[in-house]
């Protein structure tokens, strides 16, 4: 699987999913006025809350159906802040540097008792993406001026 993002105007951003057998999935970014763009699109941190909101909601909503609870909704909340790390109470770095918090809201709906509502929340913390943004993560970025042939083709 592949994203390809293209600048446009200013500072939206065209985003394909490029992956065999399925339709190239297409979505605007942009960066809201007071940050210098249109709002037109989800920012960044929009992108990235929905990426985990999405991965929460459907690894409960997997589990669940695995498991044969009856789970009839999900419904979650999550706010991103930037905060020091004296601010937070489990952080390790120094209490001055910069640490991002995600405050995780969960809500389910269906006949449920305590235990299972405790097992959903927990399986909510183990969904791909949360534990790509929370494990260990490298980014290896190269020129590839070939791809400027390939959006100019599209």
């Amino acid at each position: 699987m592949a994203v390809v993002a293209h600048s446009l105007h200013n500072l939206q951003v065209d985003i394909q999913v490029e992956e065999p057998g399925r339709p190239g999935h297409r979505l605007l970014a942009d960066e809201p006025v007071e940050d210098g763009g249109e709002d037109l699109g989800f920012s960044p941190y929009d992108l990235l809350l929905s990426s985990l909101a999405a991965c929460k909601v459907m690894t409960v909503q997997l589990y669940a159906r695995r498991k044969g609870w009856p789970l009839t909704g999900v419904t979650l909340r999550l706010d991103h802040r930037t905060i020091t790390a004296a601010e937070c109470d489990d952080c390790v770095s120094p209490p001055e540097a910069k640490v991002e918090r995600i405050d995780c809201e969960i809500a389910f709906e269906g006949d449920l008792d305590q235990s299972q509502l405790d097992r959903l929340r927990d399986i909510a913390d183990h969904c791909p993406v949360h534990r790509t943004i929370t494990g260990e993560v490298k980014i290896h970025t190269a020129l590839a001026q070939e791809l400027l042939a390939a959006a100019a083709a599209d």
